[in-house]
């Protein structure tokens, strides 16, 4: 499924706590989005038919929930776009960061306890 950029913005507000409605959602992106409640209430509509987010009617009011958890995009998305940009070829994308000079020493001691963890459960 793909969710534009503003979209994704209102998912990390659902992410950030759901159930919540509309008001909510507007109030959480307000420190950092120019946005009018009723772009709020456009991109939820947007969500729900593209079946990104659920919700359910409490009085007049509207509860939303998103459908699959924040790391699940995540990883699909990584997926993704390693498979545009780089064949499929995941050390093609950490050797453009490593050449690029963009790791840290935290980042890459990060990356060895993961390889660590992948070969423990591997073996």
């Amino acid at each position: 499924m793909e969710i534009t950029e503003a979209e994704y913005e209102v998912m990390e507000a659902l992410w950030n706590g759901a159930p919540a409605n509309a008001r909510e959602i507007y109030q959480r992106l307000q420190s950092h989005k120019d946005w009018q409640e009723r772009t709020v209430k456009t991109l939820l509509s947007r969500l729900a038919k593209k079946g990104a987010i659920s919700y359910e009617q409490r009085d007049r009011t509207y509860y939303y929930s998103p459908c699959f958890e924040r790391e699940e995009y995540q990883v699909k998305q990584g997926k993704k776009l390693v498979d545009r940009l780089f064949g499929g070829q995941l050390s093609m994308l950490v050797s453009g960061f490593v050449k690029g000079g963009d790791l840290k020493k935290s980042d890459i001691e990060e990356l060895k306890d993961i390889i660590k963890q992948w070969e423990k459960d591997n073996d």
